[in-house]
């Protein structure tokens, strides 16, 4: 973070503790003592210093910003004998810089003058302008356009732990201030990491304790600068709810629903860290709502990024599950979508209302069309009325508001008289309840070309009010304004010749020749009617009360049209923020319009079904394909996807899921096979139509994958250790409602130990979690357990054969794989004739050996590993003869005596 960058010195920078020390301030210049004292009030801060048109930044925050941004550093005086580095940004580029920053990690904090220069001059001309922070700009905190991702979200999160009791208390609270949004959950330190990845904030800040507690400081090493630590007096349990209900200015939080202490007070945390980055403004947040962790699909870390939902392991958005789904028009539907891909439902009717959604529009194709042309020309008006109740918007935000409102006008129409299903439904209501006053008050004033900034003016339209039109025609017709004037007093007088001119001494005048001057002066009433100004030799200069009003309304004529914008700006403004809260529960009713629609066009594109969602156990997948790949494979010309099945249903075995082990050959397609049916249960569970012909999905409360090879060096992980930690998770965590999909467990040690491994996994998954599973492997020996595990059956990956190369055919059927044909695809990587050839010499050489294979030997001792048994068995407790047999020692029997025992525990056994 920036803190620390800030601590380091150079030889041409001061520290923190000299910027502070009287010596420091009285060998200050006036306006470099404001700078330190600003500075040491925001010390973990890069401090952006206004001065005329530029953000200046000096001493250690200059070297800072010109290395990290490329710019120049130069220099400003000197202080306590040294060079004062300095280095500015313009202001009207001052976004780009910023989004620079905060990209790598700095804070800051912008200081801007909060005084007409023209005051400061009266108190001394040495007086230096008042400045203040007015604003930190920290990665959570944005709100600037250029600085936000349209189709992402930018979220602030707060992780709050309560002690006491048997056990701590965890919570997380997440705002986006944006767009308002607003939502807290509780979790535990095992879902920690889980749960955060799955809101993927910008900034977590976190007590400095629980920072520094050792047991979480894995969780904070995989989010690196993303967490920051703040003072604990942030996370009080005690004041957070006095914090909330000041800032919503209610008297109790009742009618927000009922929190935990944990909750409350990550909530707490967030609202405080918002006032403190935004000082004296409040974005407009929505009130807080509370997630339960059963209501989403639990995704684990690993398992995220093994199936690259929203980036591949490199880092991607290409390539993603995300990208290949994402049809939306709109930002706010885009951060829908994402949302859902990223928290699937568990709830069966939630799923379905929103599959309603889909169903519905793929039926109507062409009001589907219709809605997403119309959706096409909706703004991000969330972001926009963020902006504007932070007073960081401009005539452009209003206009966005103004678009967005005439196109939700467009959409309510268009869904007015259809019968819609209840989700569409309940959006179509909440576009009807949108201001479309505000709208038409925003249509009347906006004029059709919108300037950047409010102070440039030009943003009403002409004809909206009468005084502003006509300063406006003294400001830019001054010259038409004067000729009729001109004109006016010509005919009143009679001289046609009478001119009005302008110069700098005398401003505007009446010029007349001094043989003409008569009607001007001849009568006591052409004297007091034009004022005698100038004799010339030849001419005569008059004024008139009339012309000296007009030049004064002409000078200030600019300033006044100004200032009637910004009045109406303001006006606008308050009208927009009066409907906020209609106005944010519309572009919610917009984005899930998008969603649905774009949902709809891509079951149209690539043929989707509608998953058949309920609260079984069952899984069944015919025809099911990889959203990706199957998307890449068209792109590429390079053939069709393969499609195959997948029935992991309930047997006569319990009711519980199968299990399916899969052999086959390396580029076979087992990964593929694994991670499109994970994927199809995303899809399914988001609410979305799915790769397939058909699928029947019993709800999966846990999805875990375990697929691919990483290692973990910073940490000391080998792959194999990775591996094992990831494993080990989920033969933890998996339930019987859960999805696991593994992939070559046990291949990263000695074969011997891996197949041991391996062969224990998948024993402790049918009979452990009885989930419904994949479990992928060369291990060969492991298809024997399908003889004594009634829910495992064996699957491999089909091949042919042809002149000693092989054939994938990337079709899935029941059986078992021989081999693994490693040796064919090392021939189709390339390696060295020689050392294929020499490898199929060493591997006949090995098959041809006389080796008993100990799978026989492992099923007939099948019982002694099996957990159920052992589970039960010690439900039961000891037997009698258990019992008997630890009450004899042998040390002390005679052989007699020995004998005599044993002829009993065999008589007890034969009994029982």
């Amino acid at each position: 973070m920036a803190g620390t960058h800030l601590e380091r010195l150079t030889s041409d920078a001061l520290n923190a503790a000299e910027l502070i020390s009287a010596e420091s301030r009285a060998s200050a210049t006036p306006m470099m003592e404001q700078y330190i004292e600003i500075k040491a009030n925001n010390p973990d801060s890069l401090l952006f210093y206004r001065m005329g048109d530029f953000y200046e930044l000096f001493f250690e925050d200059a070297v800072e910003a010109a290395r990290a941004l490329g710019i120049t550093l130069t220099k400003r005086g000197q202080h306590m004998g040294f060079d004062i580095p300095m280095c500015g940004v313009p202001i009207h580029a001052a976004d780009d810089y910023l989004q620079k920053l905060i990209s790598l990690g700095y804070r800051v904090a912008v200081c801007e003058q909060v005084e007409d220069p023209a005051e400061a001059k009266k108190r001394g001309s040495k007086s230096v302008v008042k400045r203040d922070v007015v604003r930190l700009v920290t990665p959570g905190t944005l709100t600037e356009e250029k600085l936000l991702s349209p189709s992402e979200s930018n979220y602030l999160m707060a992780l709050a732990r309560i002690r006491g009791g048997a056990e701590a208390q965890m919570a997380l609270a997440w705002i986006d201030i944006s767009t308002g949004v607003f939502r807290l959950a509780e979790t535990t330190p095992l879902r920690l990491l889980a749960d955060i990845l799955r809101i993927e904030p910008r900034e977590l800040i976190v007590p400095d304790t629980v920072f520094h507690d050792p047991d979480l400081k894995a969780t904070f090493d995989v989010l690196g600068r993303i967490a920051v630590p703040q003072p604990g007096v942030l996370f009080d349990s005690a004041t957070a709810e006095s914090r909330i209900t000041r800032y919503f200015g209610v008297g109790t939080l009742d009618g927000f629903g009922t929190f935990s202490r944990a909750e409350l007070a990550a909530a707490a945390a967030a609202v405080a860290y918002v006032e403190k980055t935004q000082i004296a403004e409040r974005p407009p947040l929505s009130a807080p709502e509370r997630e339960s962790g059963a209501s989403t699909l639990f995704i684990d870390p690993a398992t995220r990024a093994n199936l690259e939902l929203t980036r591949t392991l490199s880092g991607d958005r290409d390539g993603s599950l995300l990208k290949a789904i994402d049809r939306t028009v709109t930002g706010g539907g885009a951060r829908l979508l994402s949302e859902r891909l990223m928290s699937p439902l568990t709830d069966p009717e939630t799923i379905n209302r929103r599959l309603d959604s889909v169903a519905f529009l793929l039926d109507e194709p062409s009001l589907s069309g219709d809605l997403r042309a119309a959706l096409k020309h909706v703004p991000d008006m969330p972001r926009a009325l963020s902006r504007l109740a932070l007073d960081r918007g401009g005539p452009r935000d209003l206009d966005c508001i103004r678009q967005g409102l005439a196109a939700a006008r467009q959409v309510a129409a268009l869904l007015s008289s259809a019968l819609l299903p209840q989700e569409l439904a309940e959006a179509a209501n909440d576009l009807q309840a949108l201001p479309f006053a505000v709208e038409q008050l925003l249509a009347e004033t906006l004029s059709d070309e919108m300037p950047l900034l409010k102070r440039d003016g030009g943003f009403v339209r002409d004809g909206a009010f009468a005084e502003l039109d006509e300063v406006r025609a003294l400001r830019d017709q001054s010259r038409r304004v004067i000729a009729g004037l001109q004109l006016q007093y010509a005919e009143e007088t009679g001289i046609r010749s009478l001119k009005i001119k302008h110069n700098n001494v005398l401003g505007y005048f009446i010029e007349v020749t001094a043989g003409n001057a008569g009607p001007m002066t001849d009568t006591a009433e052409a004297k007091a009617r034009f004022i005698h100004r100038q004799t010339m030799a030849n001419a005569m200069r008059f004024t008139t009360t009339e012309l000296a009003d007009l030049e004064s309304r002409i000078a200030n004529a600019a300033d006044q049209a100004l200032t009637i914008e910004l009045d109406a700006f303001d006006k606008m403004t308050s009208a927009v923020l009066a409907s906020g809260d209609a106005i944010k529960a519309g572009a919610k009713a917009l984005a899930v319009i998008d969603v649905a629609a774009g949902l709809a066009l891509l079951a149209d594109e690539w043929n989707y079904c509608r998953p058949a969602v309920d609260a079984s156990r069952q899984f069944r997948i015919e025809g099911g394909r990889h959203p990706v790949v199957e998307q890449a494979l068209r792109r590429q010309s390079s053939g069709t996807f393969i499609a195959n099945d997948c029935d992991l249903s309930p047997n006569t075995d319990g009711g519980f899921g199968a299990l399916w082990l899969l052999t086959g050959p390396n580029m076979g397609g087992k990964s593929t096979f694994l991670r499109q049916n994970a994927l199809i249960a995303i899809l399914a569970q988001m609410g979305s139509f799915v790769p397939a012909s058909l699928a029947q999905i019993g709800v999966v409360d846990r999805l875990f994958s375990r697929v691919g090879a990483s290692d973990d060096l910073a940490r000391g992980r080998s792959t194999f250790m990775v591996e094992m930690v990831e494993t080990a998770a989920i033969l933890n965590q998996a339930t019987d409602r859960s999805l696991v999909i593994l992939d070559e467990i046990g291949r990263g040690t000695a074969t011997f130990d891996g197949l041991s491994i391996a062969w224990a996994a998948v024993e402790h998954l049918h009979e452990a979690n009885r989930c419904r599973g994949l479990f992928a492997t060369h291990f060969h020996e492991l298809t024997a357990l399908s003889e004594k595990l009634k829910r495992l059956s064996n699957a491999t990956m089909r091949v042919k054969e042809w002149d000693g190369d092989v054939i994938f055919l990337h079709e899935v059927g029941p059986g078992a794989a021989d081999r693994s044909y490693g040796i064919q695809v090392a021939k189709l990587a390339g390696l060295p004739e020689a050392v294929v050839s020499r490898a199929r010499d060493v591997l006949n050489k090995l098959e041809d050996a006389d080796r008993k294979n100990p799978a026989s030997q492992l099923i007939d001792d099948l019982p002694l590993f099996q957990v159920a048994v052992r589970k039960e068995q010690e439900k039961r407790g000891p037997s009698k003869v258990e019992e008997a047999l630890k009450a004899i020692n042998p040390d002390d029997m005679t052989p007699r005596e020995a004998l005599d025992a044993l002829y009993a525990l065999k008589k007890q056994l034969d009994k029982a």
